[in-house]
C-alpha cells in the first residue's frame, strides 16, 4: 500500500494590475481562503486530486467576483463564451471544452471528457454535450460585467482586456486586467490534478480561443502540475505550464524550473502568472504582472500572494 501523504493545494483567481485600495485585498482572500477551507478539507478526507479540483473549480466558477463560470467577461458582440480544461497528472489525461456558452460550470463538462476518445469540444460540439449530459441552461451574465461592456461599446472597445475582478469601483478604471481561475492539488496518494476555467479577456473578436482549454496554460503529470492566468497569447506563446511540468519530468527542481521560465518571460516582455506544485509537495508561484491573486495550504497554514510587491516575482514552499 502507497505510503500516506500530507496533501497540498494551491488557487488562482487571476492575474493582472494591482486591487484598488485593502477592501479589494480582503474581499479577494475572503473569496480565495473560502475555496481553500472546503478544498483542502475534501483532500484530508481522502478525495482524489482530481476531484478536489473539479469541486475548487467549480467554487471559483460560482463566484461572480472571477472571470470564469458566473461573472464571465462579455466579448464584443456582448455574449459570454467560456473555456477550461482538466489534466489528470496520474493518466496524463487532458480534457476540455472552448467557448462554451449556457452551462454553469464548464469545468463539468472538462471533467465528462476525461473518459471520452474526444477530449476537447469546441462551441457546438460542447453544448450538444451539456444536453446529454441533461446540464440546465444557465446564464452567467452579471449586472457588473453588463456595465463594464456597456462602457467599452460606447468607447469603441479601445481595452484590450476586460476586468481581473468584478468589484463596482473596478468597472470605473480603464487598466488592462486579465482573469481565470485555477486549482492544483495534491491527494493524500500523491496524486496531482490541476483545473483551469475563463471567461476570457472581454471584448476580444468572436472565436478567440484562450489558453485555459490548452497545455500551454494547464498541464499535469505525475511530476508536477501547472494552472496559467494572465494574457492567453503570451501563455500560449511561451507554452508556459508545459515548459515548467517538462522541465521538472527532465530533473529540475520545482522551485529552479519556475525560475528559469518566469527569467525567460521577463526577457521577453510577458504578462502573466502561474501556479504549480510538484509530487514531493512543494508549492510554487510566479509572476511578471502587477498582482497574482492566488491563495495556498501548504499542511500546516493558509497563505496568500495577493500582496506581492510590482515586478517578476517567484515564490516556492518545499517540503
Amino acid at each position: 500500500m502507497k505510503i500516506q501523504v500530507q496533501p497540498k493545494l494551491i488557487i488562482h483567481g487571476g492575474a493582472g494590475s494591482s486591487l484598488h485600495g485593502k477592501g479589494g485585498v480582503e474581499a479577494v482572500r475572503h473569496s480565495l481562503y473560502k475555496v481553500i477551507e472546503e478544498v483542502y478539507s475534501l483532500l484530508l478526507s481522502g478525495a482524489t486530486a482530481r476531484d478536489a479540483v473539479v469541486r475548487g473549480c467549480q467554487m471559483l466558477e460560482d463566484d461572480p467576483r472571477f472571470n470564469a463560470g458566473t461573472g464571465s467577461v462579455l466579448q464584443s458582440d456582448g455574449q459570454i463564451r467560456m473555456s477550461a480544461a482538466l489534466m489528470d497528472g496520474t493518466t496524463q489525461s487532458f480534457s476540455g471544452v472552448i467557448n462554451v456558452s449556457r452551462v454553469k460550470n464548464p469545468i463539468d463538462l472538462a471533467k465528462a471528457l476525461q473518459s471520452s476518445p474526444d477530449r476537447v469540444l469546441s462551441d457546438y460540439g460542447a453544448a450538444e454535450l451539456a444536453r446529454e449530459l441533461q446540464i440546465p441552461s444557465y446564464n452567467a451574465l452579471t449586472d457588473l460585467r453588463l456595465q463594464e461592456w456597456i462602457q467599452e461599446r460606447q468607447q469603441n472597445f479601445k481595452r484590450t482586456m476586460a476586468g481581473v475582478v468584478a468589484e463596482p469601483e473596478l468597472v470605473e478604471t480603464s487598466s488592462a486586467r486579465r482573469g481565470t481561475i485555477g486549482v492544483v492539488a495534491l491527494d493524500t496518494k500523491g496524486q496531482i490534478a490541476v483545473g483551469t476555467s475563463t471567461g476570457g479577456k472581454g471584448f476580444e473578436r468572436i472565436g478567440r480561443v484562450s489558453d485555459s482549454a490548452m497545455p500551454a496554460g494547464n498541464y499535469a503529470n505525475k511530476h508536477a502540475a501547472v494552472s496559467c492566468t494572465g494574457i492567453g497569447e503570451h501563455i500560449i506563446d511561451e507554452c508556459l505550464a508545459a515548459k515548467i511540468v517538462v522541465r521538472v519530468t527532465d530533473g529540475m527542481s520545482l522551485k529552479e524550473a519556475m525560475k528559469r521560465s518566469f527569467a525567460e518571460a521577463h526577457e521577453n516582455k510577458r504578462d502573466f502568472g502561474a501556479i504549480a506544485l510538484d509530487a514531493n509537495g512543494a508549492i510554487a508561484w510566479g509572476k511578471t504582472s502587477q498582482a497574482l491573486l492566488a491563495a495556498f495550504h501548504d499542511g500546516e497554514k493558509i497563505g496568500d500572494t495577493l500582496e506581492l510587491p510590482e515586478g517578476t516575482e517567484v515564490g516556492c514552499i518545499e517540503n
